[in-house]
């Protein structure tokens, strides 16, 4: 099967979805900015609020962490074959430099396997090239994590995730 084709419409439908029930992600001012089959780009803009060290500017390290955690979980959802409630297991990050202040933050993630009760993630965070991290992920989302039941979704959403179905990430 193809990738689905997420338009900017889906993907504003979507948000939604994947970031409207997370209160965190909502105060800091999260938005999913692309997303495809088993992948997901996230931003956070920079704000003063959001500053680690007054003294450099830069941007707090849980905001990072925040950031990938999120993206991770959301591309891992774009892999499933049908939505369910997930937990992150692990969540490993390797910082490599400090946040550049009055940059915003970007992460591209990407859910490479899933198994019954396991999924993989790796992902990094950066300002405007990926190739330049600021931090890079790998992480373990374990799959029907509780009994809950998951956000309801539109419609249209649960067509285009419903996609997934067809094969693997």
């Amino acid at each position: 099967m193809s990738n689905p084709n997420f338009t900017p419409e889906h993907i504003a439908m979507m948000k939604n979805v994947l970031i409207e029930h997370v209160p965190h992600a909502k105060a800091i001012g999260m938005t999913v900015e692309d997303a495809k089959r088993g992948e997901a780009w996230l931003s956070v803009p920079y704000s003063e609020n959001l500053i680690g060290n007054p003294e450099t500017g830069v941007i707090h390290g849980g905001v990072i962490t925040s950031l990938l955690d999120n993206a991770c979980g959301i591309a891992v959802q774009l892999a499933l074959a049908e939505r369910q409630s997930i937990a992150t297991l692990d969540l490993r990050i390797d910082y490599m430099k400090p946040a550049t202040p009055k940059l915003g933050l970007m992460a591209h993630t990407h859910c490479y396997k899933v198994t019954k009760n396991i999924a993989f993630v790796r992902g990094t965070a950066y300002h405007t090239d990926e190739d330049d991290p600021i931090a890079a992920c790998v992480g373990t989302f374990m799959l029907a994590a509780n009994r809950a039941i998951p956000v309801p979704v539109t419609a249209e959403a649960m067509k285009i995730l419903a996609k997934n179905k067809d094969g693997a990430a």
